[in-house]
């Protein structure tokens, strides 16, 4: 690779420390600590949240009626996803051991801990946690596809991608065939960042 690509995605992972850290500092601004997993606020800090919340009445009245419409199409999503949070939980445990990948941990990728916010009425706090669910299993899928990848055919793309995954960097350069051949069974080891 690159001296310049290193540069590039070294400046990417000191950009992802300091985001991070600003999710550090924003948990002492808004009071809150992370224990096993569950958001704990100061009470002080759930009065003043409860203050935002919106009625139920009041937020499906605002609501466009397109968007209740539109409903039920998203929440129909929850089948074909728990499905394929199945197929991928069976495929990894399966086949990652045979290639020696270490396993993606589900619960980095699908958190779910905005209905911890009393500012959310009970239909905000659904969608909150189903988009996270989703999002979160998109992540998970991106991240077993992309250790998937880093064993069997760990080649650049020749046009690039707009949004390499997290694995990419370690690909051999599209048409570089020496260096695939050379670093193939290299490449297909290298997980100690992932563990």
């Amino acid at each position: 690779m690159s001296n310049r690509l290193n540069e590039i995605l070294n400046a990417i992972k000191a950009l992802e420390k300091s985001v991070q850290e600003e999710i550090r500092r924003k948990e002492e601004e808004f009071q809150y600590k992370i224990r096993e997993r569950k958001v704990i606020f100061e009470e002080e800090v759930l009065r003043i949240q409860a203050t935002f919340v919106r009625g139920l009445v009041k937020y499906i009245l605002e609501a466009k009626p397109l968007n209740i419409l539109s409903a039920p199409v998203i929440y129909l999503m929850i089948i074909p996803a728990f499905f394929m949070d199945a197929c991928v939980n069976l495929y990894q445990v399966l086949c990652f051991p045979i290639y020696g990948i270490p396993r993606v941990k589900r619960r980095e990728h699908i958190i779910l801990d905005r209905h911890y916010l009393k500012y959310l009425n009970v239909i905000e706090r659904v969608n909150c946690d189903y988009c996270s669910y989703f999002n979160g299993l998109a992540s998970y899928i991106s991240e077993i596809g992309a250790r998937t990848e880093q064993y069997w055919c760990p080649i650049k793309h020749a046009s690039g991608k707009a949004r390499p995954h997290g694995r990419y960097h370690h690909f051999a350069d599209y048409g570089d065939a020496e260096a695939y051949r050379v670093q193939l069974s290299e490449i297909r080891k290298k997980f100690e960042d992932a563990e």
